[in-house]
């Protein structure tokens, strides 16, 4: 399995995901802060070399979701990842939407995505997909993290999530 930890490296260059996972209570307070690093699927590091060195068609529309307990591994995809589920239980309907600004320094960072809790609910990380569909088996899985241990989450918490891409010269 790949470390979570290193970067998906493409010959000199390397792409990293780090992930800023914070949760509040109902007043605003701060709950607990996350900041973890993305394993990069074998599908997600597919479809970064389909793309940029073959130029076939892509969306550049990417949506974050909150994974359940369990393991990441290489060969997850959408359709299959048997180590772990999604957590569902917030109020919007989809997964959130990421809004890459613009690249600059060899990064990439999204707006931070808001997930209103409506359920009792452990998060254990969150994944990047193609696909906006909660709980949704289809599009591409992009990549994954894990938390170093899984978190609590009860109704009223808001959880907002940024994630940054870089691009480095390994």
């Amino acid at each position: 399995m790949t470390d979570p930890q290193k970067p998906l490296e493409l010959g000199p260059l390397a792409i990293e995901h780090t992930y800023v996972f914070e949760a509040f209570d109902k007043d605003g307070r701060l709950k607990w802060r996350e900041e973890v690093k993305n394993l990069v699927v074998t599908e997600g590091r597919n479809d970064v070399l389909d793309k940029y060195y073959k130029g076939s068609a892509y969306s550049a529309a990417h949506y974050l979701g909150l994974k359940g307990a369990g393991t990441i591994a290489a060969a997850d995809t959408m359709a299959s990842h048997a180590g772990w589920s999604e957590v569902t239980g917030y109020s919007q309907g989809a997964r959130q939407t990421l809004s890459w600004g613009t690249a600059s320094s060899g990064s990439l960072a999204a707006s931070a995505a808001t997930f209103s809790i409506n359920a009792t609910v452990t998060v254990a990380g969150g994944f990047v997909t193609t696909n906006s569909t909660k709980g949704g088996t289809t599009g591409t899985l992009v990549g994954a993290t894990d938390f170093a241990a899984s978190r609590s989450l009860i109704s009223g918490d808001t959880l907002n999530v940024t994630v940054t891409a870089s691009l480095t010269s390994s």
